[in-house]
């Protein structure tokens, strides 16, 4: 077992408020820290963010998840969605951050690579860690791709997982800032990039840390 589990909701291309965060948890190569998805689009800077991740991976057990944002990057790609769609959600933003002109070079090999090793879902201990939502009467190993990275807590809020295990989760961001916690559910996406917090959740412990785009600290 690790020392401490860790999980860090929808960061958004905010780097200033991610490596904050990063310094007031002090990851070492003990820690596990599973990071939810959604790390590009609308914030400032993706490309950083990308980048303070690859490193990440030296400092701690890091393990990744991918978001609806993370996907339609990749979809634009593989020309299975059109652009105009991702960049209507945030898309511009990313692209700004690694200089695009046209080129789709501009985005690095290994930043795409990292993206596509990104999982589904992840199960550690008590807990499971997805994106968006999940399917309350489906086992973990059968569940929906789009549910797990699309459909926002507003539109289904599922009962307990028949497994018993607690659902950490992102995507549906708390415009005030606050983890929405039911017992066997939270939700740690706490809107940063639209100012509020970026938040970090030491799951077994219950130890949280917010921090944002101006560099600030909050122990909720």
């Amino acid at each position: 077992m690790s020392e401490r589990l860790i999980a860090i909701g929808d960061i958004h291309g905010c780097l200033t408020a991610f490596n904050r965060l990063l310094v007031a948890i002090e990851p070492t190569t003990s820690d596990t820290i599973v990071l939810l998805g959604d790390y590009i689009d609308r914030g400032p800077d993706s490309r950083g963010v990308i980048d303070r991740i690859l490193q990440l991976r030296l400092e701690c057990t890091l393990l990744t998840i991918l978001g609806n944002h993370d996907e339609m990057l990749l979809s634009v790609l593989e020309g299975s969605l059109p652009p105009e769609y991702w960049v209507r959600y945030g898309g511009t933003s990313t692209l700004n951050s690694y200089g695009f002109s046209g080129d789709w070079d501009a985005i690095p090999v290994n930043h795409l690579d990292f993206l596509r090793s990104c999982s589904g879902l992840i199960q550690l201990d008590d807990f499971f860690f997805t994106h968006a939502n999940y399917d309350a009467d489906r086992p973990l190993s059968e569940q929906d791709s789009l549910l797990l990275r699309w459909t926002s807590l507003r539109d289904k809020r599922p009962k307990p997982h028949e497994s018993g295990k607690t659902a950490i989760l992102g995507h549906t961001a708390d415009h005030q800032g606050e983890v929405f916690d039911l017992g066997y559910l939270k939700c740690i996406d706490t809107f940063c990039y639209g100012g509020m917090w970026l938040t970090a959740l030491d799951v077994r412990c219950g130890t949280s840390w917010q921090t944002n785009e101006k560099g600030e600290l909050r122990s909720p």
